[in-house]
């Protein structure tokens, strides 16, 4: 399958490279400051608003919000999500949880939807739609757990998130090699 060598691949590569950055970042600082409820209540915060801003960003060097449907609705979701968390970590650690698992199914099944909507012009999507659909699975697990008798905390975010940064960093990789690739047959 062709792959575009544009602006927008390379903007994809360094913007899925970013987010791996940040969600590595995320992790290490949940592990740091998890037992502090006002740091951990912050990071719990600023992990769906990111999202939102992500999303937001590539929509927008991808063509606009218009082009884009599915990041347009994603950024719509990880903003309702992150009123939903600051709410929630007022609430309890099981609120929390289950508002993540919530925010998973939706922000997988959107994420799925663009890796299969960009698989023709950028190709190596496939990561994507795997993260996409682990997500989704992963925000019934923990919904499920949202129920559970042992009080949940940050790290029980952490497996999430660390997947979340595996796919981007493994999507950034492979278009770099899909490039490279490329460069080395048409050069």
């Amino acid at each position: 399958m062709p792959v575009q060598s544009s602006p927008q691949s390379n903007w994809l590569r360094s913007y899925y490279f970013t987010r791996a950055v940040f969600s590595i970042t995320w992790i290490v600082a949940a592990i740091l400051f998890g037992s502090h409820f006002m740091l951990a209540s912050i990071l719990l915060v600023i992990y769906p608003a990111w999202d939102a801003v992500a999303n937001l960003v590539d929509a927008r060097v991808n063509g606009g919000l218009k082009a884009n449907p599915s990041q347009t609705l994603n950024v719509f979701v990880s903003t309702i999500t992150t009123l939903a968390v600051v709410l929630a970590v007022m609430r309890d650690t099981y609120a929390v949880l289950a508002v993540f698992g919530v925010w998973a199914i939706f922000s997988g099944a959107l994420q799925l939807y663009t890796g299969v909507r960009r698989w023709r012009a950028f190709g190596a999507q496939w990561v994507m739609i795997l993260s996409g659909a682990q997500s989704a699975l992963a925000g019934g697990f923990m919904i499920s757990q949202s129920f559970g008798a042992s009080a949940p905390g940050i790290l029980d975010i952490v497996p999430y998130v660390g997947f979340g940064a595996f796919y981007f960093l493994l999507s950034s990789i492979w278009l770099t090699v899909v490039a490279y690739r490329q460069t080395k047959v048409t050069g």
